[in-house]
């Protein structure tokens, strides 16, 4: 693993509290060996160097992880594919308040013809509930009809309402639309290659790199269980925009550490300091997302910490600009640009609530804690 875009650096150099990151890595070895989940990655960037990367346990029941694994992202996908967006916005190819339809006209049908892209990846697009079936995955003639097809829940803009995957096959639309190119490989020529993170970070996985994927597991009577549709190559090719990426942990330290630092990696610009400031912006206030039932602080990909009494995944100690985004019942990712320091958790198992988010916070804060 040759020619990462962070420099090795340590704990010390980087001004963070061992002792700290020593409980994490206790936590994290305690969970493995309860059985919560078969394996793990942790990675901790800042000021442009890693400080920290390690991997813990299995990649599937019988083989274990190792640094080249690459680990499901769930909804951390979503990060990386408004990344691509913010890309292309930049590049004058529409603007976050364009209408979807300005761009994808048959959109307009069944009532949506005025939502704007900002209100779609805000989670105000009033379809958190819609659905894409896995024949359009790689027919994407039928997936641009299925989601010019969606029919409103509610109006537009009136509610904050997480849209799990809805919003983000939309976006895959309307990046295919702006470019005449396949979702995927948007992504990785506008984000992942420029940022050199090709072999670490993916969209719609090749077949090469299939046998370094960790499975997906869900707690069990004796323990816990593969969950099949999300280990099959159909499932790892398709690249799903808002649930279907795979990276390593550092990858995504990586990638917040670009957007913590104003643009840039590793003598990379990808993007200007403004755009990121728009992008990375509390656009929805204190609105509670009726999803997640509390105020999430939407940006244009990741959320925001805000200064509300609890937030999910980014950690209580977290400063009011902290953002990122998790991965459903088992990561997060998460950048903080009062500090310099970018975070990445990855695990492979999808655990409920309430364990899931009181284990988040306790990861994080070990983190923040160790800020110095």
């Amino acid at each position: 693993m040759t020619g990462f875009p962070l420099p090795q650096s340590d704990l010390s150099a980087a001004g963070l509290r061992a002792e700290q990151i020593d409980r994490l890595v206790a936590l994290i070895e305690r969970h493995i060996a309860e059985g919560r989940y078969p394996g793990a990655q942790i990675a901790i960037a800042r000021h442009g160097s890693l400080a920290l990367f390690r991997t813990f346990g299995n990649a599937t029941l019988d083989r274990p992880a190792d640094d080249r694994t690459l680990w499901l992202l769930y909804s951390n996908t979503k990060v990386v594919t408004a990344a691509a967006l913010w890309v292309l916005a930049e590049r004058g190819l529409f603007r976050f308040t364009d209408r979807v339809s300005d761009h994808v006209p048959a959109f307009a049908r069944n009532g949506k013809r005025d939502v704007t892209v900002l209100q779609l990846l805000t989670h105000r697009g009033g379809f958190p509930n819609a659905v894409v079936p896995q024949k359009a995955w790689e027919d994407h003639a039928l997936l641009k009809e299925t989601v010019c097809d969606f029919s409103l829940e509610w109006t537009p803009g009136s509610k904050l309402a997480y849209h799990g995957l809805s919003a983000h096959w939309t976006a895959a639309v309307l990046i295919e639309a702006l470019t005449g190119q396949d979702f995927r490989e948007v992504i990785r020529e506008t984000v992942i290659a420029p940022l050199g993170l090709q072999n670490e970070l993916m969209v719609g996985l090749p077949k090469a790199a299939m046998a370094r994927t960790a499975d997906m597991h869900e707690p069990a009577e004796d323990g816990v269980r593969p969950i099949a549709e999300n280990n099959t190559p159909a499932w790892k090719k398709a690249g799903l925009p808002g649930a279907g990426g795979y990276a390593t942990a550092r990858a995504m330290a990586a990638l917040y550490q670009m957007m913590v630092n104003g643009g840039a990696l590793g003598g990379t610009r990808l993007l200007a300091p403004r755009t990121l400031s728009y992008a990375i912006r509390n656009w929805t206030g204190d609105m509670v997302d009726e999803y997640m039932g509390m105020p999430m602080h939407r940006g244009i990909g990741p959320h925001l910490r805000g200064t509300t009494e609890g937030i999910r995944g980014l950690g209580g100690f977290a400063s009011p600009r902290t953002f990122g985004h998790g991965g459903v019942g088992s990561s997060y990712c998460w950048g903080d640009p009062d500090s310099g320091v970018s975070f990445a958790y990855l695990t492979n198992c999808r655990i409920p609530d309430p364990w899931h988010s009181l284990r988040l916070d306790l990861v994080s804060n070990f983190v923040h804690s160790a800020i110095i």
